[in-house]
């Protein structure tokens, strides 16, 4: 690992791996890591190397879940539930590098089933286990969880929508568990193009978002232990196109946290080419621009080839055409009527002022919250300062549906 950087809180040379090294100890706060094995992986592995990445993360979530599997036989099913979301966790770290191992498929299906065996049985381990969800979805079902606050009564509840690649175990310890703590019921789940409705399904993305929220708000509202009222919606990263893109047609949530705003996911795409390369996808020369992909450094390769994966396009030209369609129009924007809440900050690396743009078109009650360098909060979704991005997201959504005492 290079040890001179430009900032303590720089890991990695390589850009892909220090923004997840970064959100690895962000997860710590919820518990989700635990620092002294987050950097004790980091030493382990070689800065660019993906196989590495995926190698030592896998050994520490082996090593990690073990420890869970040993408490639990020992009769300790705390320490063997805080064992299994960590090692949860880390099995995710290896999903996303997967590509750049020798055989990308095996490490990754081997590597998602085993963190799924540990977060479901976290999950089963929890004092008030949450319910299985299939939520009805166009002739099959999205997989989710509905987690349910204590008490009686119709509560308001939380609906969380992920981004491009993240597991639903980045969602719950965090903002989802700390809605629980402030007395929302949350729901989970993952959509087309996400985890399980990809990896084990073969469903990929699409951008009409609508058509994939209005679902799980239908089943939700069939609960008596749900408030119609007091409906809200979470959305982090790719989420922060899919989020407003749904609020435009979605009209029953009484709040929104977008985490952070996108007006136009094809940018983040376009700024990975060079400039050959984009003269040939204006130009719209098919052929000529997948032969040149195939030509481009490995690492690269590698990260258009799992960006990719969930649009489901035949090639990478294609692909880019797709996300084309992946904007918020001034149109669209003016749909939404939805309270909304835009999370801004600083060294946005993928979709570089893209909230403030998002917050300039929309019409209705909106806030821009700013996070900074100087608040340890800059980067994608605020990934070491969840603690803060929490306490912003929060009070604004307590404001908005009148939860108070949280």
């Amino acid at each position: 690992m290079n040890t001179v950087m430009g900032r303590r809180s720089d890991f990695f040379v390589d850009p892909g791996m220090n923004s997840m090294a970064r959100a690895m100890l962000g997860r710590v706060y919820t518990g989700a890591a635990d620092a002294g094995e987050a950097l004790a992986t980091f030493d382990r592995v070689i800065d660019g190397d993906a196989a590495s990445w995926a190698r030592e993360w896998e050994a520490t979530a082996d090593r990690v879940a073990a420890i869970g599997a040993d408490c639990l036989r020992r009769g300790h099913p705390v320490s063997g539930r805080d064992a299994l979301l960590r090692a949860a966790t880390y099995y995710t770290a290896c999903v996303v590098m997967a590509d750049g191992c020798a055989e990308p498929e095996t490490v990754r299906a081997r590597t998602f089933a085993a963190y799924r065996r540990c977060w479901e049985r976290y999950l089963d381990l929890l004092d008030d286990p949450p319910e299985r969800l299939d939520v009805p979805y166009e002739g099959t079902t999205m997989p989710g969880w509905f987690l349910a606050a204590p008490g009686d009564g119709p509560k308001p509840t939380l609906v969380a929508v992920n981004g491009a690649d993240g597991a639903l175990s980045f969602l719950w310890p965090g903002h989802a568990s700390q809605a629980a703590a402030r007395g929302y019921n949350v729901v989970l789940f993952d959509g087309p193009g996400q985890q399980r409705m990809l990896f084990e399904r073969g469903i990929p993305f699409r951008p009409d978002w609508e058509h994939v929220v209005r679902p799980v708000v239908d089943e939700v509202l069939g609960r008596d232990d749900v408030d119609p009222n007091r409906l809200v919606l979470y959305a982090v990263s790719q989420g922060g196109y899919w989020g407003p893109r749904a609020l435009a047609f979605e009209h029953r949530f009484a709040a929104a946290v977008i985490d952070g705003g996108v007006v136009d996911v094809s940018e983040a795409w376009g700024a990975l080419l060079s400039p050959e390369l984009k003269a040939m996808l204006d130009a719209g020369e098919r052929e000529k621009f997948n032969a040149a992909i195939d030509t481009i450094p490995a690492d690269l390769k590698r990260v258009i080839t799992w960006r990719a994966k969930p649009y489901g396009c035949p090639t990478v030209y294609d692909t880019y055409r797709e996300v084309e369609r992946y904007r918020i129009t001034p149109e669209l924007a003016a749909r939404i009527t939805t309270p909304v809440l835009i999370a801004d900050p600083d060294d946005e690396r993928y979709f570089t002022g893209q909230p403030e743009r998002l917050y300039e078109m929309l019409r209705g009650e909106k806030t821009l919250v700013r996070f900074t360098e100087a608040e340890g909060a800059a980067g994608h979704c605020e990934p070491m300062a969840r603690a803060l991005a929490a306490q912003r997201f929060f009070d604004f959504l307590d404001g908005q549906v009148g939860l108070t005492g949280s």
